[in-house]
């Protein structure tokens, strides 16, 4: 039983000749189209040929995005959804629930069938009726292609004598017949509904969508061509940018062979002269080289294979909308008008800014040694690392401390993607010293460059507080970047002496006391070992602290002691 909605497709007198896809044939049985259907990604596809493709699930995480559609329309989803893949760039299509036959219908594509039938080039249409002879003309009552005999039976019959019939090659006149209504097949679909946003026929106006603003499909095409249009005049500057992003890849790609061609010889250059084992080391370098250009190559051409399908996406969706402005009816245009502005505001959001991957910097080494061949020492290493900001790392006692107006330093190790340290100098390094509250300038760096991978990074913060350190390399932050680092007053160093007791530092001293606060037997004020009030190891006589290399916090605060008299090394 036939689709109601489809348009009654025209019959051809011999079978389809066979020909390349293109407006009027199908990309998979290359014969005209049958039946149309629209996929997303604006290609074209009869509709048994897209039934005899291998569906598949798409899973349950895609079927919950329909759920409110499913509610509408009183279906249920039940299970995974299915789709297929496009026969000509293998996207991804998710059949609809009414599976193939409910994908839009191309009505561009029937009229281009029509129009080639027409003129010649393709099989000439039979008569709608008695489907043995061509079309030579159209009962505009009917809707009917007549051949000349079946005309002259229309016109003598008392019923049709009174049909209006039109040559079919009259200019400016549009083949094919007017697209059905699918509730009321004996309807054409003449107005459109604005709040639906879908073309009806008059039937459906004065029923289902009563009270609805429809106006005649002529003046609503007006409208949404000019939707259309804003959308191709955004889509064309992508196709330039497009091209731009692919001369620079392979304009890098050129950059990567020649310097390839160039190391290569280099390395034949040195290892001339030399004996075998310098020969075996040369070919050596020579498989290395070849291994890393030929990934290297790898990565920029899976870059331009991706920019390359974007660019044909775009392409093909400015062709197809460009050829539906210009040549669709306004029926066309009216019922593609969604799939197209869904395909190309998706085109309108892809990144075409590419980066170009595969990095040139590849250099020879001529000095540095390679280890033993054959018993002898060989010089000559390949030296194509490249710095991977994720891996490199931060060292350093002062990393995350520092004292206002003293010198804190701490060290960058450059790593490459492999984890592996690199041997080189030379890269982009940028360091930032901010306050957090932003009140004060950012604190002036020096980075110096150790030229072995390392670089050692140093500041002097000129006021307490929290800052935060941004650490780059080829404008990456490394790891652990940025972090905060807590700015302490400046260091107080201690003004009394490190001893166990007062009693022995002071030479025997009586008159002297020390900040723990210890006494002696006898009433000296000298704390002695292990006494009352001796803390039983040695500390600080100013302030107290049992650390040697510790602050001093003597008179820093209201509980630290007063008028501790300083005690004198023996």
């Amino acid at each position: 039983m036939s689709d109601p909605r489809v348009p009654a497709q025209p019959s051809v007198l011999k079978p389809p000749r066979e020909a390349a896809p293109g407006k009027t044939h199908c990309p998979l049985c290359l014969g005209l189209f049958k039946t149309p259907r629209l996929l997303p990604c604006l290609h074209t596809v009869c509709t048994t040929c897209l039934e005899k493709l291998e569906p598949f699930s798409v899973g349950d995480a895609r079927a919950g995005g329909s759920d409110a559609s499913s509610e509408g329309s009183g279906l249920l989803d039940f299970g995974p959804r299915v789709g297929i893949l496009c026969p000509v760039c293998d996207a991804q299509v998710d059949l609809p629930a009414g599976g193939v036959k409910a994908l839009t219908i191309d009505h561009l594509a029937l009229n281009d069938v029509m129009l080639e039938s027409q003129s010649g080039d393709g099989p000439r249409l039979a008569c709608d009726l008695c489907g043995d002879r061509g079309v030579e003309k159209r009962c505009q009552t009917c809707k009917a292609n007549l051949c000349h005999f079946c005309c002259q039976a229309h016109r003598r019959q008392k019923k049709t004598a009174e049909h209006a019939v039109v040559e079919l090659d009259e200019p400016g006149r549009r083949a094919g017949k007017p697209a059905p209504c699918p509730a009321h097949p004996a309807e054409e679909l003449r107005l459109f509904c604005e709040l639906c946003e879908r073309p009806v026929c008059g039937a459906c106006a004065a029923g289902e969508h009563r009270g609805h603003p429809c106006e005649d499909a002529g003046r609503a095409v007006h409208r949404h061509g000019d939707a259309l249009r804003a959308l191709l005049r955004g889509a064309r500057p992508r196709l330039r940018a497009l091209d731009e992003a692919l001369a620079r890849v392979r304009g890098r790609d050129t950059a990567l062979r020649e310097r390839v061609k160039a190391v290569a010889a280099e390395v034949r250059a040195c290892s001339d002269g030399h004996i075998a084992a310098i020969q075996e080391h040369r070919d050596r370098l020579l498989r290395q080289l070849a291994a890393l250009g030929a990934r290297r190559e790898r990565a920029l051409r899976l870059q331009s294979a991706q920019l390359e399908q974007l660019r044909a996406d775009v392409s093909a969706g400015v062709e197809f909308a460009e050829h539906l402005l210009a040549s669709g009816s306004d029926l066309a245009v009216l019922v593609t008008k969604g799939v197209v502005v869904a395909r190309l505001r998706a085109l309108s959001q892809a990144d075409c800014n590419a980066r170009p991957a595969g990095h040139p910097h590849i250099r020879f080494c001529p000095q540095e040694k390679a280890g033993q061949c054959r018993g002898y020492q060989v010089y000559g290493a390949l030296d194509a690392q490249e710095v991977d900001p994720a891996r490199c790392i931060l060292q350093g006692e002062d990393l995350h401390k520092a004292r206002e107006k003293q010198t804190s330093s701490f060290t960058l190790l450059c790593k490459d993607a492999a984890g592996e340290s690199l041997s080189r100098g030379g890269d982009h390094i940028s360091v930032a010293v901010v306050p957090k509250d932003k009140k004060d300038s950012p604190v002036r760096t020096m980075v110096q460059d150790n030229k072995d991978g390392t670089y050692n990074v140093s500041y002097t913060p000129k006021e307490p507080g929290i800052y935060t350190v941004w650490v780059c390399v080829e404008e990456q932050h490394v790891q652990g970047s940025p972090f905060t680092v807590t700015v302490r007053r400046r260091h107080r160093t201690h003004s009394g002496v490190f001893h166990c007791c007062t009693f022995c530092s002071s030479g025997g001293q009586k008159a002297v006391r020390c900040a723990c606060g210890g006494t002696m037997p006898g009433g000296y004020l000298g704390c002695g070992h292990g006494h009352k009030g001796h803390p039983g190891r040695p500390h600080w006589s100013c302030c107290g602290k049992f650390a040697e290399k510790s602050e001093c916090t003597h008179g820093a605060g209201p509980g630290a002691p007063r008028n501790l008299l300083r005690t004198v090394a023996l």
